[in-house]
């Protein structure tokens, strides 16, 4: 058992390492992201609302 839980702290440390070693580019990775579904997000939904005025769905 104790194998085990060595194995997986070394692939723990591996893989973890793998983003120290990138620093901060996941971290503006994710917000650039998040940025980019926002926009989209929103598109969609000033396109829902049209519709919805135009069809008298929304009052």
């Amino acid at each position: 058992m104790a194998d085990f839980v060595y194995w997986l702290k070394d692939v723990f440390y591996a893989f973890f390492g793998v983003f120290e070693k990138l620093g901060n580019i996941p971290n503006y990775a994710f917000i650039a992201l998040g940025f980019v579904g926002l926009f989209y997000w929103l598109i969609l939904q000033k396109k829902y609302n049209k519709k919805a005025q135009d069809t008298g769905e929304l009052k």
